[in-house]
């Protein structure tokens, strides 16, 4: 059922509680599946110097920035979030969107394009760009879905996001729960956890939206610097530089794809490849575990660690001759 938004002398459409919540487990699941898909494709470049690795280092940052938001708003309306594993396989696509609604369709330009993990290539590089398609390309308004799997874009999605939390602003608690880890790398940030009851706690969840949508995609039409109160002040090259336009870059870049690792999705069991692969997966379900944790109010210490180490674990896949698995 699609709810779309009204106009002048039309009734308001509504969400029960019950889909507003659905909606923010699912943003959390999105924001969640993007890294390990960005991940794999990180780590099977060759040259860690390349222009691609660090555009694309910076994005896996900025995405765990947005598990850590999406979690937060989550908190704030009585969800604590979880964190399945997520699937890579090209029948079910990536969670929650469904490109083709979108007016121009971006696959028509963003083609090939595959969910399925696997090294930097013309199909990865596309899917990330319509991951991150700025919504004000698209002749789309905003619209309600009881279907949390049925919008076109992320902008679409946290555009729903928000007129449905607005619905519930009474709902809203402070301090539930609130993670603060990545404040050092955005000084300039207001603040990335909701404090506040009501209202005054609305406004929070709503700047927690606008920055994982403004770094996204630049939400602005016609600009697509990142505000600079969102940006990374600590180790990003090019801080002004939205997600969709760091990965456009390097699908159009002059010289091309950078040379990558390749790997066999399913090596052997008893192969270097294969022990590498479960290592990953081990590791892997052991930082879910902790990210679950960490959102829940436990306070464990060893989740840098974890978060660090498993770009390395990665690597080793690739470097072993094995596509990255996760679970």
């Amino acid at each position: 059922m699609n709810i779309q938004k009204p106009g002048p002398g039309t009734p308001t459409p509504d969400w029960d509680i019950t889909h507003l919540r659905e909606h923010l487990q699912a943003a959390v699941d999105l924001e969640f599946w993007t890294i390990p898909f960005y991940m794999t494709a990180l780590y099977s470049i060759k040259d860690r110097n390349s222009d691609a690795f660090k555009l694309i280092m910076s994005v896996a940052n900025e995405e765990m920035l947005h598990v850590q938001l999406a979690s937060n708003a989550a908190n704030a309306f009585g969800v604590t979030p979880t964190f399945d594993a997520p699937v890579y396989d090209d029948r079910i696509g990536i969670p929650h969107l469904q490109f083709a609604l979108d007016t121009p369709n971006p696959t028509d330009i963003f083609t090939p394009h595959s969910a399925e993990l696997g090294p930097l290539d013309l199909a990865r590089i596309n899917a990330m760009c319509l991951i991150e398609y700025p919504e004000w390309l698209t002749a789309q308004g905003i619209i309600l879905k009881q279907d949390r799997s049925a919008y076109g874009s992320i902008g679409a999605f946290y555009d729903a996001l928000r007129y449905g939390a607005r619905q519930y602003a009474d709902a809203v608690r402070g301090n539930v729960n609130q993670v603060d880890i990545f404040k050092n790398f955005f000084s300039n940030f207001p603040t990335q956890t909701v404090t506040d009851n009501g209202a005054r706690g609305l406004a929070q969840v709503m700047t927690l939206f606008e920055a994982i949508t403004e770094q996204g995609e630049g939400k602005s039409e016609g600009s697509s610097e990142i505000p600079p109160e969102f940006r990374n002040t600590a180790d990003d090259d090019q801080p002004d530089e939205d997600h969709y336009v760091k990965f456009l870059s390097i699908r159009d870049a002059a010289a091309g794809l950078p040379a990558t690792y390749s790997g066999d999705p399913d090596p052997k069991p008893g192969t270097p490849g294969h022990e590498a692969q479960q290592i990953l997966i081990g590791k892997f379900g052991d930082f879910r575990v902790t990210l679950a944790a960490l959102f829940a109010g436990a306070h464990p210490g060893h989740f840098g660690r974890e978060m660090s180490a498993l770009g390395g674990y990665v690597l080793n896949c690739w470097k072993l001759g094995a596509v990255p698995k996760f679970s």
